[in-house]
């Protein structure tokens, strides 16, 4: 059985995608086990190519969970893309190149001895809906 997270996971990466084909990209959404990119696109010339993880919120907004080894995984062409699905559906999109976010990168150990990564909404408030990242798509 699919776990509601997972869901709510795959909702943000197909959004993500849509609205990057809105833009003029192409975009190809990976296998939900690739380690480091949910999407991989282009502009429809190939000169413009990005790997993209996405982080989908649908309960908590001021951060981000990430993967173990957020801090190492850091391209000038690998993106995050962090969405929150808020209520009356709202959907706020938060474009963070991997550069700041492999060096703003929180790295916390719980009381039960398990290590959380996370990115925070603060971090991330100067990149809301900044798709020019991306550059423009050569149609």
């Amino acid at each position: 059985m699919i776990l509601k997270t997972q869901l709510t996971g795959m909702r943000g990466v197909y959004l993500v995608a849509a609205e990057l084909s809105r833009l003029g990209f192409i975009a190809s959404t990976t296998s939900r086990s690739a380690i480091g990119a949910d999407i991989l696109a282009t502009d429809q010339k190939c000169q413009l190519t990005y790997s993209i993880q996405v982080k989908t919120n649908a309960t908590t907004f001021n951060f981000w969970l990430l993967n173990k080894g957020a801090e190492k995984i850091k391209s000038s062409s690998h993106l995050y893309v962090f969405v929150n699905l808020r209520s009356m559906g709202e959907i706020e999109y938060y474009i963070v190149p991997s550069l700041e976010v492999a060096d703003k990168t929180k790295v916390e150990k719980s009381r039960t001895g398990s290590i959380w990564y996370s990115f925070s909404l603060q971090n991330a408030k100067k990149y809301k809906d900044k798709w020019s990242i991306f550059g423009t798509s050569q149609k």
